[in-house]
């Protein structure tokens, strides 16, 4: 779906949940083959017994791509993805686990590079099925403003 929303259509404090969706063990073989990242950690079930989490733990590269992939409902013609910050992996996500998205805008400023754009900042939490954060980040997207009128 596609929805043109301008710098100015944004509210601080707005936000939306995703859909959920179960992490899977074909999610850690994938990612691993993706990354080249076949960390005993994500890959070695024995190796995990033997260590604090008792299980295998997910890539924290792959809960923030299928994270942030739940969120990619809308399309909005007028902004893109400045990038993210202040990234944190801050809870475990094992297989089976279901994940589902939230985001809340938390900031607007101007932005310094683009007189006719706005930076909005989107803060990101990727949630476990208990409601916990697994993981956390800034989204900030460079939106246009709303074309003067004629």
């Amino acid at each position: 779906m596609e929805q043109t929303k301008y710098f100015e259509d944004y509210e601080i404090g707005a936000g939306r949940v995703t859909n959920g969706r179960t992490i899977t063990e074909t999610d850690f073989v994938v990612h691993a083959g993706h990354t080249g990242d076949f960390f005993p950690h994500h890959m070695d079930a024995e190796f995990m017994k033997t260590q604090p989490f008792g299980q295998r733990i997910a890539h924290g590269t792959m809960v923030f791509s299928i994270g942030v992939g739940l969120t990619a409902s809308v399309i909005n013609p007028v902004a893109f993805s400045y990038g993210y910050d202040r990234m944190r992996f801050v809870r475990p996500v094992f297989i089976g686990d279901t994940i589902r998205t939230r985001v809340t805008i938390t900031a607007k400023e101007d932005d310094p590079k683009r007189a006719g754009h706005g930076r909005v900042v989107e803060r990101t939490e990727v949630i476990n099925q208990r409601d916990e954060v697994v993981l956390a980040a800034d989204h900030i997207y460079v939106v246009e403003r709303r074309p003067k009128a004629a």
